[in-house]
Parts: structure tokens; C-alpha cells; sequence
């Protein structure tokens, strides 16, 4: 029998092993040595859940603890078949257990669970065999009695040691909500402080989410035991050892003392409440810790905060993003962007989702959050940390502007989703704050939802053609049906030519075509839009915010020069921010004739300003340049951030092409009769060669005699958009989306596809003469109001 149950008596097995077998050490544990005669011997210290791999074989994954090794002691290992079926009905915690016939691989999680080198594997096909000796069973439902319970040492944070397993107490400062990691684990990361004022950051893994610290929000109260303490680059940094353990408290002054606790057993003794409710009192008066948690009734355009919701709807968007429809009974004081998604793919209540539709917002995650965001139940209460709030301009100045809510991948910031049981002091009172909300029929005044957008989407499919399906959008209360097709902007007397002749004549030549569009890529749309030199021919892709972010704070720490201040051709504005960094900032209003003009002609450069600060300026004023000081004058920063911004249009240059003058250049556009302030003037005077937004796509195109790939290289002539507002302008990018979602319907058939005429021409690249490319060219989808 593979699997079979021992007894030990007085510290020993009471049934004798097979007499070949000789006992293994972990320090001898490695890839390419004879293991055939030998067995382990190992405390299981940590067990993970049974699951079925892809293939649908049994998988069991225990954690084994070896006392005679001193600096790694613990191993995984990995069960398949019949034999993890088995094992995980008898193993518990605690428990004696011994394993023969494995097989010894690399471990790739060893770095970071802190484990050794190597795994076991085992499996009745190895030939393996294991031994369990299990311990009395105790009552899981109740802590060990205080009257029993061992009496632990907790270590101050300013006493810690590389190398040493300690337990401690802390006041959370900052966390990430558990992730799934590189491996198989989840991770969480944490800083902690306590009385010492030291911070400790622990970056703790565990294959169970639940096995991790239940922590909400900054401030919450911790209690590890047996974190294991490593020096890092002068730091000290804690990691999950074996028998990881934690207890977590709301950290309120005054709250309940009751611990959130990851294993079913636990003690806490009257001693450790004290330390808990010391930790409170100190840390009310000590620390600034609570989070920038806002409600939807009180967001910003250009916020990052937390959010306490409930979930009403999810949806899938693409492959890397994902739709959430809360809500948390408040209304948001701008028009929020409604995620267009099918209604067959919209999860939740849709009668409810209708009902309460000004009152939910869509919050739309990306990459390493979808997978969680999946598995969310509807109902649910969240916490959905490091919310990004964007204002995206409407099409024209009469109609208002909306916001919209992101959640970004990877984990900056704290960036996650945590699920908030139902007892939790937060839920609570959301819960008897959401039963007070009155629906009422003044809900019903908003434009159409992307539940009935969907719904209208499905209904046209009675329309003679692909191409004449109308999709639906709602503005100001009437309906606006667009039809899209190719409109041919030139060459009107060229014939058509079929793909075959295409792919089988020289270039270069331009060609008329009829054909279908199979695929098209990048399917996010986004990234299509790329800089583009028209100089040196070079592409780059378009700088993120963040990084712009970081230039910008890299820069407030040089003080602005005073003796730069109030020239002949500007006027100078210093003060001193309030906000405990003491930043100061400098505004210089360029004059035209000494005199300074309206808001909406003004150019204006700023020293010190953060990205928030710089694009509240950009809604007022017509052309913000941010600027450095140096000994002589003012001057440009770093190429990676843009030289101008107007509107909501960062302007970069190409660093390869550019020659960056000094600001005093631009005062010979000030003297002009009445100086327009054009971005290629500006950058003409200050020496830059600007980059210029682009769509770049490659299309799949098929006629029933070939395929080929012709790539779009266009500025905003084929869509009919500028490429410089599509990154900024939500109702820009959902007509290109359904611009393209028209021209390539997705889950149709390529019989179903509509016809697109256009023309391409072919050509060559240096150095290689017999790779021949196609591009599309004088070529416009243009739309009809029906």
C-alpha cells in the first residue's frame, strides 16, 4: 500500500521501515545523486489544498520541516495520482511524515518561499512510498486554552538580527493586498512600525491566500510568529518561514480586540491584548497611516484612492482588462464613462444594474487583477485599493467632460482588490448606509447604459450588409445611428486588383483592392498609437504619466532661480507650498508688449509643479511648459517629458534629432503682432524636432485569392481622429473601437465580413530587395448620420 498510517511511541516510529531504507538529510538533498535506498523524514508544517491539474491528475503540495539542518529546514513536496487523493484526507499539521521512492527536481519558488533548493516528487508511478504518523486530533473551532498556551517572545523592531526567526508586533504602514507571485504562491508585502519608530518590510508567501495576514487598511495591527529576518542592502526585511503564522486587529483606539487569524488554531493571551491596545494608543498619536479612501460623491479627475464598494456587475473586456460595476450608495459628482461591453458577457442582476445605473460606477482593472476580479462574487463587498480617476474631454465644448475608473496592473502603490467579509466594521456600515438609498425615478434621466447599448448592437443584425449595421450611441437624450465605410480620397481611375496578382508583381506599385480585414492587431487599441520622427523615420512608444511624474519630482528639488525671475518678456510668480515638503514653485507668464494676456492666449513655463499641479494649469491657460533653472536661464527638462503641453496634448521631441536651446529663444515669438503659440513654432524656437503622434496597425487582409499584411501608417486621415486625442479622449476611442469592431465584426465568420475597399502600395527595404511590404494609403473610413 503506497500510503500507510504509523504510530510513534516515546519519540520513535513503532513500525519498523523496510531495512534498505536509510534516512536522508536535507543538507545532502540534491539533483543528480542516487536517492533509490533512501527516505525523509520530515514535521508537515504547511499543507495546501487538493487540486486537479490540466490533465486532470490529483495534486497535493506539503511543506516538511527536517529540525536536523540548521539554516534551511524545510522542503516541499509534490504528490500526483492516487497517492495526493490520499494524503490529503490524512494529513494534518503536525504530523510525522515520511516519503521513500521520490524523485529530487529543482525548485523554482526556492527563492522566494525561502525553501530549499530542490522539491521531492512523488507518485505511485516512481514507485514511491509514504508514511504517516499522525498526531491526536485537537477541537479546530477553539484557540488553545490561555491556561496551556505557550508563552512566545515578541522582538521590538529595533532589535532585529539577519539571519534569526523572531515574532513581533507591528502597525501596518503600507501593504499589498495578496497577489499571485512568479510561482504557485500568493504574495503579500507589508511595512511595518512600531514604538521604536523602525519600519520593517515583510514580503511573505504562502500557497493558501487564506494562510496570509487579513489585512484591510494602513493602520490595521499585526502579530507574526516565526518571520524570519535577512539584511538587505543595510536593511532588515522579513519572509515567511516555516510555520508562518499571523493574527491581525483593526487598529481603531477603542475598536473590539478581536484577531483575524490565518490558521484555525491560535492563542492570544490577556498580555498580548495589552500589547495591541498599546500599539492603538501610540500609533493614534504617532502615526499618519490612514489611506486616501474617498466616496464616489466626493472623487477628483486626477485621484488615486481606495474605495469601500459593493459589486453589482462584472464583465470580460478583452484578454488583459476586466469590467466592475459597484457601487457604494453615493453618486459621483461628474458623468462617468459607461464601459461598452456585450450584454451576453455582463454578469449581475440586470433589472438591478438598470435601477441603479447613476449610482454604479464601471471600474475597468488590468493584467495581474483580472484573474481575481474574475473569480469575484456578485454581492460582494470590496476594497479596491489605488483607484485612478481620469477626466476625458467630450467631443465639443458644449457638452460636459467625464471621469473615468482605473485600476492598473501590477502592484505600485498598493494597487489590489481585497474582499471585505460581511462582519467587518466597514461593510457594516455600508450595508445599513446602501439600505437607506432611495431609488427613485430621477434615476432614470440618464443616457443610454452599455447593458442597452449591447442590446441594440444584437439587434441589427437584419441590415442587408455588414457594412450598414448601426451602432447605436446616445448623446443629450437622441439616438445617432453611424454607418461606416471606405471612402477612396484619390486615383479614382485605378481598377481593382485581386491579392493574388498583388503578391506575385514587383515593387513598388499602388494598387486599388477589394477585400475583407480577417485580423488586425494591436486589438488593444491603444497601443496602436505610437511617436514618430519624421526626421530620423524612428517610432517610440508614447511615455506613460508616471514616468513624467518621476522627471518632475526629480526636478522640485532644485530650488527656482530668483535671479531668472520677472524678465523683460515675463512675469514671475514664487510662493512656498503648505504641504509639509515646503516645494517651491515658480509661474512665468510670458508677456506680449509688457503686458500679460487672457488665460486662454497665454503661454506660461513652470518650475517646481507637480503633474497634478501642471495639468490643472493646462484647462486654463493655453500652452504650459514646465522648466528647470539653471545658473544662466531657464531651460527645457529632460527630453523623456514632453516640452509642451496644451489642452490634454503632451508634445515630446525626438532626443536623437533635437538640439534643445535655452527659454530666452521663445522671447522673439513674444514680440510677434499677435503670436499664435503653435506647438511647431514653439518647438522650432527652442530647437526641438517634435515628434508627432501616429496610428501604426497591421491589417490581415483576405479576397478569396490570397492574404497579405498591409500596415496603416497614418496621422488622422484614415480614421478620420487625430492620433494626438485618441489617448486622451474616451468618446475618440470608443468610436475607433467600434470603427474597427464594424470593419472586422469579432465572432463572425469570413463570409460574414464586410467588404472594405482601399489602396496599398507596395515596397521594398534597404538592404532587403526580396522582402516586399504594403502599406495602406489615401484611404479614409468615413461615417454616415443616418
Amino acid at each position: 500500500m503506497p500510503v500507510q498510517l504509523l504510530k510513534i511511541s516515546k519519540g520513535k516510529l513503532e513500525t519498523q521501515l523496510p531495512s534498505h531504507l536509510q534516512r536522508e538529510d536535507l543538507k545532502y538533498m540534491q539533483t543528480g545523486l542516487d536517492h533509490t535506498n533512501k527516505y525523509f523524514q520530515g514535521i508537515v508544517i504547511l499543507s495546501y489544498p487538493l487540486i486537479k491539474l490540466g490533465d486532470g491528475t490529483d495534486f497535493f503540495k506539503i511543506v516538511l520541516q527536517d529540525d536536523t539542518c540548521t539554516r534551511i529546514n524545510s522542503i516541499n513536496i509534490l504528490i500526483y495520482g492516487k497517492m495526493a487523493e490520499d494524503c490529503a484526507k490524512l494529513t494534518r499539521n503536525g504530523d510525522t511524515f515520511v516519503v521513500a521512492g521520490f524523485k529530487v527536481a529543482e525548485s523554482s519558488t526556492a527563492k522566494e518561499d525561502g525553501r530549499h533548493a530542490c522539491h521531492l516528487e512523488v507518485s505511485e508511478e516512481n514507485g514511491s512510498a509514504i508514511y504517516i504518523c499522525t498526531q491526536p486530533s485537537t477541537s479546530p473551532s477553539e484557540p488553545a486554552s490561555a491556561s496551556v498556551a505557550p508563552k512566545y517572545v515578541y522582538t521590538p523592531l529595533k532589535c532585529l538580527k539577519d539571519g534569526t526567526v523572531v515574532n513581533l508586533y507591528g502597525i501596518v504602514k503600507f501593504f499589498k493586498p495578496p497577489y499571485i507571485s512568479k510561482g504557485t504562491d500568493y504574495c503579500s508585502v507589508v511595512t511595518l512600525v512600531d514604538q521604536s519608530n523602525v519600519k520593517l518590510t515583510c514580503t511573505l508567501f504562502n500557497g493558501n491566500l487564506d494562510s496570509l495576514p487579513k489585512i484591510y487598511k494602513n493602520g490595521d495591527i499585526v502579530r507574526f510568529h516565526r518571520v524570519k529576518i535577512r539584511e538587505y542592502n543595510g536593511q532588515m526585511q522579513g519572509i515567511t518561514s516555516a510555520g508562518f503564522a499571523s493574527l491581525t486587529f483593526d487598529g481603531t483606539v477603542g475598536a473590539p480586540v478581536v484577531p483575524r487569524a490565518s490558521s484555525k488554531v491560535y492563542t492570544f493571551i490577556d498580555e498580548e491584548q495589552k500589547i495591541v491596545e498599546e500599539l492603538r494608543i501610540w500609533g493614534a498619536s504617532n502615526l499618519s497611516v490612514s489611506g486616501p479612501e474617498a466616496k464616489l460623491s466626493n472623487v477628483k479627475p486626477m485621484l488615486f484612492f481606495d474605495l469601500t464598494c459593493q459589486l453589482l456587475g462584472k464583465a470580460k473586456v478583452d484578454g488583459s482588462s476586466f469590467l466592475l460595476k459597484v457601487w457604494d450608495g453615493t453618486k459621483c459628482p461628474y458623468p462617468t464613462w459607461k464601459v461598452p461591453v456585450e450584454a451576453k458577457e455582463l454578469e449581475g442582476d440586470k433589472v438591478l444594474l438598470h435601477q441603479l445605473r447613476s449610482l454604479t460606477v464601471d471600474v475597468l482593472v488590468y493584467d495581474n487583477h483580472v484573474q481575481l476580479a474574475k473569480s469575484l462574487k456578485i454581492g460582494s463587498f470590496l476594497r479596491i485599493y489605488s483607484i485612478h480617476t481620469k477626466q476625458a474631454s467630450a467631443k465639443n465644448e458644449d457638452a460636459s467632460s467625464h471621469i473615468e475608473f482605473h485600476l492598473h496592473g501590477g502592484t505600485c502603490y498598493g494597487r489590489g482588490i481585497g474582499i471585505l467579509p460581511e462582519n467587518n466594521p466597514d461593510v457594516e456600515e455600508l450595508k445599513k448606509f446602501l439600505e437607506c438609498v432611495e431609488l427613485t425615478d430621477s434615476q432614470n434621466t440618464e443616457s443610454v447604459s452599455s447593458l442597452e447599448l449591447g442590446d441594440t448592437f444584437d439587434n441589427c443584425t437584419d441590415l442587408e450588409s455588414p457594412l450598414q449595421r448601426c451602432q447605436q450611441l446616445s448623446a443629450t437624450g437622441m439616438c445617432i445611428f453611424f454607418c461606416y465605410f471606405a471612402v477612396l480620397t484619390d486615383h479614382q481611375d485605378m481598377s481593382n486588383t485581386v491579392l493574388k496578382t498583388v503578391l506575385n508583381s514587383r515593387a513598388p506599385q499602388q494598387y486599388r483592392i477589394r477585400a475583407k480585414l480577417r485580423s488586425f492587431k494591436p486589438q488593444k487599441l491603444y497601443q496602436s498609437v505610437k511617436l514618430h520622427c519624421s526626421k530620423c523615420n524612428t517610432l517610440q512608444e508614447v511615455p506613460d504619466g508616471d514616468a513624467f511624474d518621476v522627471i518632475l519630482q526629480g526636478c522640485a528639488a532644485t530650488a527656482p532661480n530668483p535671479e531668472l525671475q520677472s524678465m523683460s518678456w515675463y512675469e514671475s510668480v514664487m510662493w512656498t507650498t503648505q504641504d509639509g515638503k515646503q516645494r517651491k514653485i515658480t509661474i512665468h507668464f510670458v508677456k506680449h508688449y509688457e503686458m500679460l494676456q487672457r488665460p486662454e492666449n497665454t503661454l506660461l513655463m513652470i518650475e517646481g509643479g507637480t503633474l497634478k499641479e501642471i495639468w490643472k494649469l493646462t484647462r486654463r491657460f493655453k500652452c504650459v511648459i514646465p522648466v528647470k533653472s539653471t545658473e544662466d536661464d531657464l531651460e527645457l527638462l529632460d527630453l523623456s517629458a514632453p516640452f509642451l503641453l496644451q489642452g490634454n496634448i503632451k508634445y515630446y521631441g525626438c532626443k536623437q534629432c533635437s538640439t534643445p536651446k535655452t527659454i530666452k529663444n521663445l522671447s522673439s515669438l513674444a514680440e510677434k503682432r499677435e503670436p499664435s503659440w503653435e506647438p511647431t513654432e514653439i518647438a522650432q524656437a527652442l530647437g526641438i524636432e517634435p515628434l508627432q503622434y501616429v496610428f501604426v496597425m497591421k491589417f490581415t487582409l483576405v479576397d478569396g485569392t490570397g492574404a497579405l499584411n498591409a500596415y496603416l501608417f497614418d496621422y488622422e486621415k484614415f480614421f478620420q481622429i487625430p492620433a494626438s486625442e485618441i489617448l486622451t479622449n474616451s468618446f475618440l476611442q470608443e468610436k475607433m473601437e467600434m470603427t474597427m469592431n464594424t470593419l472586422s465584426p469579432p465572432g463572425r465568420k469570413l463570409d460574414d465580413l464586410p467588404w472594405l475597399e482601399c489602396f496599398i502600395k507596395s515596397y521594398n527595404v534597404a538592404g532587403m530587395k526580396h522582402q516586399v511590404y504594403y502599406q495602406i494609403f489615401d484611404t479614409t473610413v468615413a461615417e454616415d448620420v443616418v
